[in-house]
C-alpha cells in the first residue's frame, strides 16, 4: 500500500474509534453520572422496586420507569422511563429538557439546579445502561380514568388534626 492510502485508512479508523467512543461515553463522565443518579435519588421512583426491593435492584434494571402512579389534585403521573427519553435527545436537548417544570412529585428544582457538566454526566450514564425498554404509562388529567396502581399524594387527615388541636 502507498503511503497515502495507510493514512487514509488511519484516518478512518481513528474516526471511527472516536465515534464509538463518543457514543459509549467517557468512563468518569459516565461513572459521575451513575454517582449523581443515585445520589439525586432518581431510583427511588425512575426503577420499580427501587426502595422496596431495599436499593437492591440490579444496574441493568436501573431507570426504566414505573406503572405505579402517584395521584393528586395534578392528575396521575408517572415516572418516565429515562432511558427511552434520553434516548430520544442529544445531549444539549437533554440539559434544556431537565431545566424544565415537572408535575409533581418530581422534584424538579433537583435537576434544575444541576450544573450542565452535570446534567451532561447524567446524560453519558443513562445513555450507557443500553436497551430502553418499553414506556412508562402516559399521564392521566385529573378525573380520568387510571387503570393501573397508584399512590394518592393528598393529606390525610386534616379534620381530625385540626379538632385535635382546638
Amino acid at each position: 500500500m502507498n503511503k497515502r492510502r495507510v493514512m487514509g485508512l488511519a484516518g478512518l479508523v481513528a474516526l471511527c474509534a472516536f465515534n464509538v467512543g463518543a457514543q459509549a461515553g467517557d468512563p468518569a463522565q459516565v461513572d459521575r453520572g451513575r454517582y449523581l443518579v443515585t445520589i439525586a435519588g432518581c431510583n427511588d421512583c425512575h426503577t420499580p422496586g427501587f426502595m422496596e426491593k431495599n436499593l437492591a435492584v440490579p444496574e441493568k434494571d436501573w431507570l426504566r420507569g414505573s406503572a405505579v402512579g402517584f395521584q393528586g389534585p395534578w392528575g396521575t403521573t408517572y415516572a418516565a422511563n429515562l432511558r427511552r427519553v434520553l434516548a430520544g435527545l442529544t445531549a444539549a436537548q437533554w440539559v434544556e429538557y431537565a431545566r424544565l417544570q415537572r408535575r409533581p412529585p418530581m422534584p424538579s428544582y433537583a435537576l434544575q439546579r444541576m450544573s450542565s457538566d452535570d446534567l451532561q454526566a447524567i446524560y453519558a450514564y443513562v445513555r450507557s445502561l443500553g436497551d430502553p425498554g418499553d414506556a412508562a404509562p402516559a399521564y392521566v388529567p385529573p378525573g380520568g380514568v387510571v387503570t393501573t396502581p397508584y399512590l394518592v399524594m393528598v393529606p390525610q387527615g386534616a379534620e381530625q388534626a385540626a379538632a385535635n388541636a382546638r
